[in-house]
């Protein structure tokens, strides 16, 4: 069932929320299933920070076959995010003023200028309507941005693990992420290895975030008693670092951290209030027992704003990272919300 990765590029330039101007713009997207003939199929995934635009690369407990959201059913898009390295323009692409790679000079860019990005690819597939828009942590930042943007158009919105604003503790982990790549002089260089290493510290002190001590104190507990050195905890955050140094890179983690930072629905808007007040699609938030990075009040407090929503909790060892990985409750609470009474026409 694997799909390979699809491009579309406007060629018309493709102005920014900050103030900068792309002078065209490549995306990135995968697609699975067809859209049936009343186009009222359409499932759209938003990804999260490092992943791609194949949500069975990384989320094959709710996508695929038989799953959740099934290709014989369901219409599914996934499209890279803006500022990305899985096909959407972003640092390592060639800007077409110099013909060479934008590295540190690509313009800054917000969650809004994303969900623009979506917008466009969207229009290109020829999609009136989208039945289901569906995100976790910096993905629902963009499915949230665009139910407030065009309310008209999802009837049903799933928010996971995620905020109507980055709080200020989340801001201090990102700065801090972006403070060991920019102590990588390398950072500095116009290479594609560029800023690796810092890029690996920067992805260990993300996941402390991602988990919890109560999950680090388990799963890396040692057995010797005697052991001085080479613990399993410090192997873990090498062995993660080196994972997201082959798949990614330094401009883009520091690029989209730094859009993570201005993610605030009541920008322009008055209030968080009257922003989420415009949503329109049936809602779903959930949250995570134990996640530390977005806590569950962040998601109650989605609820308290948006009309016509619901809340579950997931109890979860596995903090922030349950949403990735809590396939069997998601599926469980997503089916209930579909089917719920006060939902009863959902698909």
């Amino acid at each position: 069932m694997a799909e390979s990765l699809k491009t579309f590029t406007s060629r018309n330039p493709f102005p920014l929320e900050l103030g900068g101007v792309l002078p065209e713009i490549t995306i990135g997207y995968h697609t699975y299933g067809r859209l049936n003939d009343s186009k009222d199929n359409a499932v759209w995934i938003c990804h999260a920070l490092t992943a791609n635009s194949d949500p069975l690369d990384w989320w094959p407990g709710l996508v695929g076959m038989d799953k959740l959201y099934d290709p014989a059913h369901h219409f599914i898009v996934c499209a890279n995010i803006l500022g990305s390295c899985y096909g959407t323009s972003g640092p390592l692409s060639v800007n077409p003023s110099t013909a060479r790679p934008w590295y540190r000079e690509f313009p800054k860019i917000t969650v809004r200028d994303m969900v623009s990005a979506h917008e466009l690819l969207r229009k290109h597939l020829d999609i009136p309507a989208i039945n289901t828009v569906i995100g976790g942590s910096l993905g629902g930042h963009q499915a949230l941005e665009w139910a407030i943007r065009r309310p008209d158009l999802f009837e049903n919105l799933i928010l996971l693990a995620t905020s109507a604003a980055l709080s200020p503790w989340a801001i201090a982990f990102n700065q801090s992420q972006r403070m060991a790549i920019e102590a990588d002089c390398t950072f500095y260089e116009g290479w594609p290895g560029g800023g690796l290493s810092g890029l690996k510290a920067a992805r260990a002190i993300a996941l402390l975030s991602y988990r919890n001590g109560q999950t680090y104190n388990y799963t890396q507990k040692e057995t010797d008693m005697n052991k001085t050195g080479c613990f399993k905890a410090a192997s873990y955050q090498e062995y993660q670092g080196e994972k997201l140094v082959k798949r990614f890179n330094a401009w883009s983690y520091h690029l989209l951290t730094r859009a993570m930072d201005t993610h605030n629905v009541a920008r322009e808007r008055e209030n968080i209030a009257k922003a989420l007040g415009r949503i329109r699609a049936k809602t779903l938030v959930v949250g995570i027992s134990s996640d530390l990075l977005f806590p569950p009040e962040d998601q109650k407090n989605l609820v308290r704003h948006i009309p016509d929503s619901l809340y579950f909790e997931i109890n979860s060892a596995y903090g922030h990272d349950g949403f990735l990985i809590e396939h069997d409750q998601l599926t469980r609470i997503i089916h209930q919300f579909y089917k719920s009474e006060k939902y009863e026409s959902a698909t």
